[in-house]
């Protein structure tokens, strides 16, 4: 983060703020000059950038400042996870609002920092702005195992097994209930603290053909991984895994259009199937297998008896403004 240009007096002060709650960076060179310095790396590096932007990511009347440093990251480190890379950097650009409290920027270094350090991930840079919502935008960078290829999404072959990390819907069953005005519960934390699937993409990366993170809604990111690969999909709905709550108040088309579920999604050619369960299950990482690739025209997707399944859109950000609204979904 360089103070560069600075006009207003308390920019370098909330830099020094923010930058104080995570480790210093053992990198060439770090924070405070215009650009970081990086050592070369042995494996091939994988590069994401994602935002999450007040109203339509969060709403500061729900989400502490540690929820939304922690979300900032955790959706670039899902990134990384969807393609197998071990997390090693990132830059942070923050727009804040004029008046924003040094307390809640506080707040917002702790959640980032924590999850940080979990995941072994080391900031090296970024910027500071002023700006109307506050917004936090990262770029981060992981490095691929030697021998491992990246997951794309273009890697999927007919008779490939389709598998989900975790569960799905959580997260939009947490944003319904925080519009009805609830503020704590089980499905509520999973809308304001995903878990990135760091450990699971890196066995991944030894068995899956095709895969990505599940940020859209699960039918919608399939329609993408089928796509990429030109294959349809079986998928078996009595198979989604789903917490009691969600099945109860959602149920699998609702599940299936939820957004912001950031599991992994991944395809597994039938060979390395069991090797792969074992190692999930060495892991203690939750999958679960729901379908496969088919012949067929791209992005066609039909249930176990052969039917075809008219699937609900998942989120977009430029339908309907990309706000939260109340219909119990970002959009």
């Amino acid at each position: 983060m360089s103070p560069k240009g600075a006009k207003a007096a308390g920019e370098f002060s909330l830099i020094e703020l923010f930058l104080s709650h995570f480790p210093r960076a053992r990198v060439p060179v770090g924070p405070g000059d215009d650009c970081a310095v990086l050592a070369p790396s042995r494996g091939a590096q994988c590069i994401t950038t994602d935002a999450v932007v007040e109203d339509v990511h969060f709403k500061r009347a729900w989400y502490s400042p540690e929820d939304i440093g922690h979300k900032a990251l955790a959706v670039n480190l899902s990134d990384l996870a969807s393609m197998g890379a071990v997390p090693r950097w990132f830059v942070c650009a923050l727009a804040l609002p004029r008046d924003f409290p040094s307390r809640a920027l506080t707040g917002i270094a702790k959640g980032m920092s924590a999850l940080a350090r979990e995941h072994a991930i080391t900031l090296v840079g970024g910027n500071f702005t002023s700006a109307r919502e506050l917004s936090i935008t990262l770029t981060a960078a992981g490095e691929l195992l030697p021998g491992t290829a990246p997951i794309t999404r273009a890697g999927g072959r007919p008779g490939d097994v389709l598998y989900i990390s975790g569960t799905l819907g959580d997260a939009r069953l947490g944003l319904q209930q925080l519009l009805a005005g609830a503020r704590r519960s089980s499905a509520i934390l999973r809308q304001k603290r995903p878990v990135p699937r760091v450990a699971l993409g890196l066995i991944a990366a030894r068995f899956a053909s095709a895969g990505l993170d599940v940020s859209d809604g699960l039918a919608q990111d399939l329609g993408h991984l089928c796509t990429a690969s030109r294959v349809s999909a079986e998928l078996e709905l009595e198979r989604l895994p789903l917490s009691r709550a969600v099945r109860a108040s959602l149920g699998s088309e609702g599940a299936l259009a939820g957004g912001e579920d950031y599991e992994l999604l991944l395809a597994v050619p039938p060979e390395r199937t069991q090797a792969f369960e074992r190692a999930c299950l060495r892991g203690k990482e939750p999958i679960t297998r729901i379908g496969r690739l088919t012949r067929g025209g791209p992005g066609h997707i039909r249930d176990a008896a052969g039917r075809s399944l008219r699937l609900p859109a998942g989120f977009d950000h430029f339908r309907g403004g990309g706000r939260i609204d109340r219909s119990g979904r970002e959009g």
